[in-house]
């Protein structure tokens, strides 16, 4: 089941799946493709020993935060991401099984709209995310306020399941785990801001922090020009 869903250590076939499909296709394996493992793991939740579950959630949010912090490619990174969301569900799943499905429904309600919006403009890079508010200014507000959300900023929704996990995981006398996982999500975290930063800091009429596709064409056209005679 932890191959199926792709959470660590059985993570290494996501990225690389992701990577080479399409967006659409993207959407059905983060979100779609994990409904029926989930419930499985909910169904035997009862039987599963916490000491199991535990480390395979800590090293997913580890796995899922330290691999997405270095992509540039959108869907890579949000093959990370799911995995560091799924690690939230599988450390949580054998103490509060509702808490941990509450959390991936949250997950997978906050990342459709966000494939589908990547979708709409054919961002697939970081590159080509900085120029959507040329075409799609709402678009942009709509993605920075889902990426937030995906980070598990408050007052947003993503914020909330994070929450209830750790007091749960707290409640339990799993005070060093809770405090664990809450470090390593600072690792996502670095991520999401950097896209947030990217789509926010490009917005009209802000002056650009990093080099754009439509800055670089005028430069190319002018050198062939310069070299031509």
């Amino acid at each position: 089941l932890t191959m199926k869903m792709g959470a660590a250590p059985a993570h290494f076939w996501l990225p690389e799946v992701l990577q080479g499909s399409t967006l659409t296709t993207t959407l059905l394996i983060t979100t779609w493709q994990k409904i029926a493992p989930i419930t499985l793991l909910y169904m035997i939740s009862n039987h599963i020993q916490s000491n199991i579950l535990l480390p395979i959630g800590l090293l997913s949010i580890l796995v899922g935060g330290w691999g997405g912090i270095n992509q540039t490619q959108l869907r890579k990174m949000m093959a990370y991401s799911s995995i560091a969301h799924l690690g939230w569900t599988m450390a949580v799943i054998s103490i509060a099984p509702n808490i941990a499905l509450t959390n991936i429904v949250i997950y997978m309600t906050v990342s459709t709209p966000f494939f589908l919006l990547l979708t709409s403009s054919s961002s697939k890079t970081l590159q080509t995310m900085t120029t959507t508010w040329a075409h799609a200014p709402t678009a942009t507000i709509i993605m920075m306020l889902l990426l937030l959300s995906m980070a598990g900023l408050p007052p947003l929704t993503g914020f909330t399941p994070k929450l209830l996990i750790l007091d749960k995981l707290v409640m339990h006398k799993l005070t060093p785990a809770a405090t664990t996982m809450a470090i390593l999500s600072l690792l996502s975290l670095t991520f999401y801001l950097r896209t947030t930063y990217l789509l926010a800091s490009t917005t009209s009429p802000t002056t650009t922090q990093s080099t754009t596709l439509w800055r670089l064409k005028p430069n190319y056209y002018q050198i062939t020009t310069i070299l031509t005679p």
